[in-house]
């Protein structure tokens, strides 16, 4: 079989970050995982060099012909969301969802698909700041602002830059597992799930001291999930009244503190089911759950999915029961 091929566009104002993000997710050997690993190949929008961000200039060998060959694509930005696509790259990218290619967009890079009109009727993010332009320029998409990133199988979106490692790692962990996928977040020195949503990261007026207790509560808790939390013992801890801790978290998160709990309690829920050797049980315990049906309820209805499902889709061993 041959390697599965990656192929990432590059173009004249290129997003640097970005590309460097895909570049190291994909191009660099990784003989330490024991894994037939991606074969990557950067192509060029238009000849000759391309200037990047930070005074940066880059030379690709390829051109837009290795789209016709990716099994996956990825757009790692786009350099002006109110700049219509060539018309070339738009009929290559037609032509690369046609036969089945796997699409994927970092930040603006949304906006070339939306032009391609392969996204009419389906969920996608974008970073924040974007989301008004996109639903004006293109109101048949579907946008879900609220995540980091938005698998619809053969296309993903992903939000502001870095999101769009959370979204590589994810392909990261469908194309070779958990374990491939965690060992590589490691490399990165990176989280392999990261969890919450944009509300998270949009600019929200706190004072600096509300701020910081607010933070060291949220870093006491994950480092505690298993503790019974409730409103009144947060807001203690963090010496707020609660209607001052509801509406801080309201206001920094996008969510109420115990939906934020659910979803903290959720996530370590998603790394505790990657290994095979903890039961449900314990898992609901050392989540802070305390019942497999509290675990097995809230996990469906954010992961929508069940804990057994995850756990076979992302353990590479067969798991106790």
């Amino acid at each position: 079989m041959k390697p599965h091929l990656v192929v990432a566009l590059a173009y004249d104002q290129l997003c640097t970050f970005e590309f460097g993000c895909t570049i190291e997710l994909f191009a660099l050997h990784r003989p330490e995982l024991e894994v037939d690993w991606y074969q990557f190949i950067a192509c060029s929008l238009e000849p000759g060099k391309l200037r990047a961000a930070g005074g940066i200039t880059v030379e690709i060998e390829y051109g837009l012909d290795m789209l016709d060959h990716a099994d996956t694509i990825i757009f790692p930005g786009w350099r002006n969301a109110d700049e219509m696509p060539p018309v070339v790259l738009l009929e290559k990218i037609r032509a690369a969802y046609a036969r089945g290619a796997r699409i994927c967009t970092i930040c603006s890079g949304v906006f070339i698909l939306a032009a391609a009109g392969i996204l009419d009727g389906k969920t996608v993010t974008t970073h924040w700041r974007y989301a008004e332009k996109l639903l004006k320029l293109y109101p048949s998409i579907q946008l879900q602002t609220n995540a980091l990133y938005v698998d619809q199988g053969q296309i993903m979106t992903s939000a502001g830059s870095a999101a769009g490692l959370d979204m590589m790692l994810h392909l990261v962990r469908k194309d070779y597992g958990a374990k491939i996928a965690n060992l590589v977040a490691q490399r990165l020195v990176v989280p392999p799930h990261r969890e919450g949503g944009q509300a998270q990261f949009v600019p929200r007026p706190m004072a600096s001291d509300e701020h910081a207790r607010l933070a060291k509560l949220m870093d006491w808790i994950r480092s505690n999930p298993a503790l019974p939390h409730t409103l009144t013992s947060m807001a203690e801890r963090a010496a707020m009244s609660t209607r001052t801790l509801q509406r801080h978290f309201k206001e920094s998160t996008g969510m109420a503190p115990g939906e934020w709990l659910i979803r903290e309690r959720v996530a370590v829920a998603k790394e505790l089911l990657e290994s095979p050797h903890i039961s449900l049980t314990q898992v609901a315990g050392m989540a802070g759950f305390g019942s497999e049906e509290s675990l097995r309820r809230h996990f469906r209805r954010i992961v929508e999915n069940s804990p057994g499902n995850y756990r076979k889709q992302f353990s590479d061993e067969t798991a106790v029961a």
